[in-house]
Parts: structure tokens; C-alpha cells; sequence
């Protein structure tokens, strides 16, 4: 859970509001309805996704959700799997009490262990999470290359090169573009090496 965990709130603080929460859905998903991590991954969720309202102006939008994640966060401690839920229960007060006013700051950085952590602060297993999540969001993005990139990181010397790679596509979002040709180039090389090797495999049964 906490590779999710991190994914997302980095993607956050970094300024996908959107994003974010595709970090961790497929992890709330699984989990049981009711538990307190449930809870907590719900509620973060939706206050993402309010705070994604509040900047696109759908005012009656952020207020409901508001108040949906002000019910799921309720009764859970803080820090909550080291998230500092205190400045996300004050925001969404404000985003309930009147959403367009919130408009004019910018919504609280989330924090987990004390630091608001950004994209560039991501150990690997974390920032693979963020990686497919960016690819998701942009169409110019093939997933399925982030998805092979980060198998190949396992293989051996080689995978070296996919892990930097998917670092700096996760942190250096300048250059992400020219860092998604790279890691295309290398996954279409190594997915013709690994068809090449299946292929000599089958001709010699």
C-alpha cells in the first residue's frame, strides 16, 4: 500500500489532482468496505478529486464531494499511515462551507512522514506506480511500454537503464516527453530480444 500511498501524493502535490487518485483506486478497491484503510483511501480520493473541481470551477461538484470525504476521513487518527489528515480535514471544511472561495489559494500540500513529498522524491517501487498512472493520463503515452519498462527492470545488468529511465520520466516532467522516446526505444529493442530468444527456444522443441 505505501508504494500507492506515495505514488499519489506526490502526483498531488506536484499538481495532478486528477491523477492522483489513480494511484491509489485500484489498491481502495480491493479492500474491504468499512475498514479504516478503506476509509482512508476513499476520502483521499475524493479529496483529490474535489480539489480537481475547485480548480475547474464545478462548485457544486467540489461541495459534494467535500463533504462525502469529511464522512470517510471522520474518526480516523492523524497521521493516518503517515498522512497528516488535519490540513486535509480544514480544506475540506472550507471546500463545503463555499467551494468558490477556496479558489483563491492553492489546497494543502499533502504530507507522509512529515514531508511533502514531490515526484523527484520517490524510491522505485513508488515512482513504477506514478510512471503508469502519468502514462495513463496522457494519450500520447503508451502504457504498455511503461509496463514492460518496469518488468525489464529485473533483468539483470540491463535493467539498470529501465529503472533510470522511469525515474526521470516520473520526475523531470520538462523532459518527459524526450524521456518517453528513450524508454520506448529501449523496450521495443528488448521486446525484439526477448521474441528473438522465445523464437530459438521454439525451434529447437
Amino acid at each position: 500500500m505505501e508504494a500507492h500511498l506515495r505514488a499519489g501524493v506526490a502526483i498531488y502535490n506536484a499538481g495532478g489532482y486528477h491523477a492522483a487518485h489513480d494511484a491509489w483506486e485500484d489498491h481502495w478497491l480491493d479492500l474491504e468496505a468499512g475498514t479504516d484503510d478503506e476509509r482512508f483511501l476513499h476520502g483521499l480520493i475524493q479529496f483529490t478529486a474535489a480539489v480537481h473541481h475547485v480548480a475547474n470551477g464545478n462548485w457544486a461538484g467540489a461541495t459534494g464531494l467535500a463533504q462525502s470525504a469529511t464522512d470517510h476521513l471522520a474518526g480516523l487518527p492523524s497521521p493516518y499511515r503517515g498522512v497528516d489528515l488535519e490540513p486535509v480535514r480544514r480544506h475540506l471544511a472550507a471546500v463545503a462551507a463555499d467551494a468558490e472561495a477556496t479558489a483563491t489559494e492553492p489546497p494543502p500540500q499533502l504530507t507522509h512522514d512529515g514531508q511533502a513529498i514531490e515526484p523527484v522524491d520517490l524510491e522505485f517501487e513508488a515512482a513504477a506506480v506514478a510512471a503508469a498512472v502519468l502514462a495513463e493520463e496522457v494519450d500520447a503515452y503508451d502504457e504498455s511500454v511503461v509496463e514492460d519498462a518496469v518488468r525489464f527492470t529485473s533483468d539483470g545488468d540491463g535493467g539498470g537503464r529501465f529503472v533510470a529511465l522511469l525515474m526521470d520520466f516520473v520526475a523531470e516532467p520538462d523532459r518527459r516527453a524526450l524521456v518517453y522516446t528513450r524508454l520506448e526505444e529501449h523496450v521495443r529493442r528488448r521486446r525484439a530480444e526477448v521474441r528473438d530468444v522465445e523464437g530459438l527456444f521454439e525451434d529447437r522443441e
